[in-house]
């Protein structure tokens, strides 16, 4: 290796003497008319006695300025600048040397011998580079990831000339996808747009690409679906800039700005936006409960709330691995900024929960605390209505003694027609804070029975208690959307992880379909529901279509590089236990009043007998405490929607 690099230099050094000595020859050559034999001697004869005085000079500039150390195949502006600096000093050496020891030469000799002196030696090294960068193109077009560039704007051309810069020869971009006319035809960075959307599926075919950019991070929802749906059919790998991006000087983004297409990508609709300093206004200087705090939607919650001055901030939740999760992240962002109170326990123990409300009289209560796993709690029913209604029976009941001023319930879709226990007990959740709502409004709260927490033990409400309801202000209300993308046991990290360890994708059922929303949506939605609350409502989201979710797991394998069937396979499991094809939002006979804002909407509640309503939810909390083997039929005698299907 030494001796290649010293052969190299050498090499170099011979090179750079005969151009500068062809370089002053060619000047005295164009002098006088091209011709040898014209050169006056009295001017040849100086220029050859001092060519190699001045060649040696001029090496000497040249190993000064490092121009035998420097990487050629990465010139650029600074090695021009260097180049101009010694050519200027070794020529100002030369006229001053030639004048002063031989003779003055025309004024042609000197000023054209320079010129040729810097095009030859800049030329040499420039060529160097264009004939690296000719063997790196086609090793990258031979041997590497075929590129698309959707978009033609600054985000674009950016990444490009960061891939570009690459040189581990694994990506070259091969064509540009743009919606715009004027763009077509025409070159970026040496890249031929080949046209717009509808050019995706052909140019992909005729450049044989393997993997797409989407770098338009000012994109619509839908026309993100639409340009998505078309790479579909490509069968290449999509990598697509996230919203931040649009936050970014378009100039420095580059491949790693780029992340895997998700189901939030496929929805094909805007975000639901709520306005946030309404929400925010009511949240400042309070104190703020939430149960299940440590859960996908409670930690979300948290952290709004945390951002937004309440006076204490109080979580509450059973699993102390994520309430410490949660706990650290928000003392790290805030430190002693947040009053931040975080206590273990179960909703469906009444004296803690008491106690809890007793020692921090929350403002707003927000509750999440719940359990959601459809097969799990099909296996375990009596500990479904323990958590679910009994513990929202309590914390409500909670609420009430200790004159909160909102109640939020987070509930589900699948409490609408309910076909499994889980969503039964959501839908009983639904209809106790209807029900404490419609009882406070008529001045009858008094009335509701106290919590029950064994089989067989009541207890009557003290004077106290009574008149404690009877000042009570607490507006009820339950917020109801679908799937959370990115909460725990949501479908969609399962079919992440089964691509990237090469399948198979279980589906449940090629027909079943689901309504899907973010994280960041469901909380708003909860917020909002707050402000908006009034008593009784059970607010829902307008999610846009359904999605089928064999479509969703084939879009995410395909968009992953990969054709469903052939590299990844997509195996039917069969529908779970109280599982059921679709889901609805609201049920036929609840309605719609929209709010201010224009995609929640508020479901009209039902009428039901109360007295009868308290005294059978009651006797069910005792059955389910008693481990009751026959709960589901108990709860379907109040449920009247509870569908249970047998499923195999």
């Amino acid at each position: 290796n030494k001796i290649s690099k010293y052969a190299k230099k050498i090499l170099m050094v011979i090179f750079d003497a005969a151009t500068i000595f062809l370089s002053y020859f060619l000047a005295l050559w164009i002098r006088f008319d091209c011709r040898v034999n014209d050169i006056p001697k009295a001017y040849f004869k100086p220029f050859i006695e001092f060519i190699f005085i001045y060649i040696a000079i001029t090496i000497y500039i040249y190993s000064i300025y490092h121009l035998y150390r420097s990487l050629w195949k990465y010139v650029s502006h600074t090695e021009l600048f260097v180049i101009i600096q010694a050519v200027a000093i070794s020529f100002i050496i030369h006229c001053a040397a030639i004048t002063v020891m031989f003779r003055k030469m025309p004024l042609t000799y000197y000023f054209l011998g320079v010129a040729f002196q810097f095009f030859f030696i800049f030329g040499s090294r420039s060529f160097y580079r264009i004939i690296w960068l000719s063997q790196m193109y086609f090793l990258k077009i031979n041997h590497s990831n075929r590129v698309m560039m959707i978009g033609a704007g600054e985000a674009g051309r950016s990444v490009i000339k960061d891939i570009n810069g690459f040189n581990d020869l694994k990506e070259s971009v091969m064509c540009i996808i743009d919606d715009d006319p004027d763009k077509w035809g025409n070159f970026v960075a040496g890249i031929e747009v080949s046209g717009g959307r509808d050019k995706i599926v052909q140019a992909a075919e005729k450049y044989k690409i393997r993997k797409i950019y989407l770098a338009i991070p000012t994109l619509s929802a839908a026309d993100k679906k639409e340009i998505l749906e078309y790479c579909e059919q490509t069968n290449c790998e999509v990598k697509i800039l996230p919203d931040f991006s649009k936050l970014l000087d378009a100039n420095q983004i580059g491949i790693s700005d780029f992340k895997d297409v998700s189901v939030r990508d496929l929805l094909g609709r805007e975000e639901v936006k709520v306005n946030l300093q309404e929400i925010y206004g009511y949240l400042s200087g309070k104190t703020i409960l939430v149960t299940g705090g440590g859960g996908s939607i409670g930690s979300e919650l948290c952290r709004e709330i945390a951002a937004n001055n309440p006076k204490r901030l109080v979580i509450f939740d059973i699993y102390e691995n994520n309430a410490y999760a949660i706990q650290q992240e928000l003392k790290e962002k805030y430190g002693d900024k947040l009053n931040l109170e975080v206590i273990i326990g179960s909703v469906r123990d009444r004296k803690k929960v008491f106690d809890l409300f007793e020692r921090f009289k929350p403002n707003l209560v927000y509750h999440a605390a719940a359990h959601k796993h459809v097969p799990l709690m099909e296996d375990s029913p009596c500990e479904t209505i323990k958590n679910n209604v009994a513990g929202t029976y309590i914390c409500g009941f909670a609420a009430m003694l200790y004159n909160v001023e909102k109640f939020v319930l987070i509930s589900t879709d699948k409490a609408v027609n309910p076909t499994n226990i889980m969503g039964a007990s959501k839908r009983m959740c639904e209809m106790v804070v209807q029900t404490f709502a419609h009882k406070l409004a008529d001045g009858t709260a008094i009335n509701i029975p106290y919590p029950v927490v064994n089989e067989g033990i009541r207890r009557e409400l003290s004077d106290e208690d009574k008149e404690r309801i009877g000042r009570c202000k607490t507006e009820f209300v339950a917020v109801r959307f679908g799937n959370v993308l990115g909460s725990n046991g949501s479908v969609v990290p399962l079919f992440k992880k089964q691509i990237a360890n090469g399948g198979p994708v279980t589906v449940t059922h090629p027909d079943i379909i689901r309504y899907f929303m973010t994280i960041p949506e469901a909380v708003s939605l909860v917020l909002q529901a707050g402000y908006y609350a009034n008593g009784g409502e059970i607010f829902v989201l307008d999610m846009g279509e359904p999605v089928k979710i064999d479509d969703m797991a084939r879009n995410l394998i395909r968009l992953s590089g990969h054709k469903p069937d052939e590299d990844i396979k997509v195996v039917y499991t069969g529908l779970r236990k109280g599982e059921k094809l679709y889901e609805e939002l609201l049920m036929g006979e609840e309605g719609l009043t929209q709010t201010p804002n224009k995609l929640i909407f508020i479901g009209k509640s039902i009428k039901l007998d109360e007295a009868k309503f308290f005294s059978k939810v009651s006797e069910i909390m005792g059955y389910a405490y008693a481990n009751d083997k026959n709960i589901r039929d108990r709860v379907g005698e109040l449920v009247k929607t509870y569908k249970r299907e047998e499923l195999s």
